[in-house]
């Protein structure tokens, strides 16, 4: 099973604001390729209901596709560094654009699928690769 943790910011810390809430079902996505991270995506239904509170709530799903160049939010605790490894126990955030498949497939030749979103800068420095 997983365990889902809402309300996290710091990884290596049980925080007031955190709550933990194991998953009843898990349904990944049929063609998802851990080689490739094609279709890297997942539903998890939680095992009972979480309050809303300042660090959780829901979030909106757009109903189309969010063009190049709109900016987002990406968040998350991966890998800092483009040569070696630093994952940081707090919570990164960063507001950057979407870049267009065409700069994708540049910047990661053979890489990028129809499936993939790239979102970061082109000169580098910080985007959401994993």
């Amino acid at each position: 099973r997983i365990q889902v943790r809402l309300g996290e910011y710091n990884i290596d810390v049980q925080e007031a604001s955190e709550v933990v809430r194991s998953s009843s079902v898990i349904i990944r996505h049929p063609k998802y390729s851990s080689i490739t991270l094609n279709n890297d995506i997942m539903l998890i239904k939680l095992a009972s209901a979480v309050e809303y509170s300042a660090d959780i709530q829901p979030i909106a799903l757009p109903s189309s596709c969010a063009k190049a160049g709109t900016e987002c939010l990406i968040s998350g605790w991966g890998n800092t560094l483009s040569n070696g490894y630093n994952y940081p126990e707090l919570l990164q955030c960063l507001n950057a654009p979407i870049l267009s498949d065409q700069e994708c497939q540049e910047a990661y030749p053979g890489d990028i699928t129809s499936n993939m979103i790239c979102v970061g800068f082109l000169e580098g420095g910080k985007d959401s690769c994993q």
